[in-house]
């Protein structure tokens, strides 16, 4: 069965809004790679990172919520941190990346000052100023 006129225009419409996604991704990974120098193609960079920041989000939200205790909110911080230092390397190139505890914004983040002093690299940013290594790109 043949796919109508607009069926056909609302995949393409899919396709394009998906293709830009994946430059956003990719783009973004190849930055994140100029400032930490990884090993890892930039799409596997980002999915990694992207899957801990969902992590450490989701315990963020439920300790602001009250569903966990400080500890198991720290215990998941701590290893999920670890992680991304093995990633990234962070704390060995003096990067500041921390855990911004507010769950209405993006958990894993560059301290501002840091970011602002290394424009020739810019990364995504919130409107603190604060780097963003994991944001979600919706094409």
């Amino acid at each position: 069965m043949e796919k109508s006129k607009a069926g056909q225009f609302l995949t393409m419409m899919e396709d394009t809004k998906k293709d830009r996604m994946y430059a956003q991704i990719q783009k973004h990974g190849e930055k994140l790679n100029a400032i930490f120098k990884t090993d890892l193609d930039p799409i596997t960079l980002c999915k990694k990172l992207f899957s801990l920041e969902n992590k450490l989000h989701h315990a963020n939200l439920q300790y602001t919520n009250g569903d966990i205790e400080e500890e198991a909110k720290q215990k998941i911080e701590d290893e999920v941190m670890a992680k991304v230092n093995k990633i990234l390397g962070y704390k060995a190139k003096k990067i500041p990346v921390f855990n911004n505890d507010d769950p209405r914004g993006y958990a894993l983040k560059i301290e501002s000052d840091w970011v602002e002093s290394h424009q020739k690299t810019p990364i995504y940013t919130d409107m603190g100023g604060y780097g963003i290594l994991a944001p979600e790109f919706k094409g």
